[in-house]
């Protein structure tokens, strides 16, 4: 829980006279959110918390698998096409960001709502960079990847065979 003890430090004046019997030591504090929608039982099971496991371990099963097939794809030299790879261009990244972005809902702190638009604004330029790289690399066969498959979001109803050359 990174950072959350000195954002509870910074905001404790505030959050002790909104919430005056608010205890800053207990660990349901750390959920701002919780908090400050007023929400009422465990922090464990509101739906912003299990949205947030929900996209905290989706991107790192994302993440594994997306890993798996570029190691295999950097080992024999040929363009990732597979698995994650089939229906977006970077599932790392976007990993990444769904892990982040996880970590943001859960447990929000000064630093990473600050950090986030910064990284996800660096992992897309990352990203861009890479494009250029494998373009240089594999020409036609990466372009017509390319032109197949969206770069972060898969596109929703598509039922079109793309082609994994």
């Amino acid at each position: 829980m990174y950072g959350i003890p000195l954002t509870i430090y910074l905001l404790s004046g505030w959050l002790q006279s909104r919430y005056p019997k608010l205890d800053l030591l207990s660990h349901d504090v750390g959920h701002l959110w919780w908090t400050m929608l007023g929400m009422k039982g465990n922090p464990h099971f509101n739906l912003l918390h299990i949205l947030s496991n929900i996209l905290i371990f989706g991107g790192f099963i994302l993440l594994a698998s997306a890993w798996e097939v570029l190691y295999k794809a950097q080992r024999s030299h040929t363009l990732a096409t597979t698995g994650p790879y089939a229906t977006i261009r970077h599932p790392q990244y976007l990993a990444f960001i769904s892990i982040m972005f996880g970590f943001l809902l859960q447990w929000p702190t000064i630093l990473t709502l600050l950090m986030f638009p910064v990284l996800v604004w660096m992992y897309t330029q990352l990203a861009r960079q890479e494009e250029r790289e494998v373009r240089a690399e594999f020409g036609a066969e990466y372009d017509r990847y390319a032109s197949n498959t969206p770069a972060f979001f898969p596109r929703l109803g598509d039922t079109t065979k793309r082609s994994n050359t």
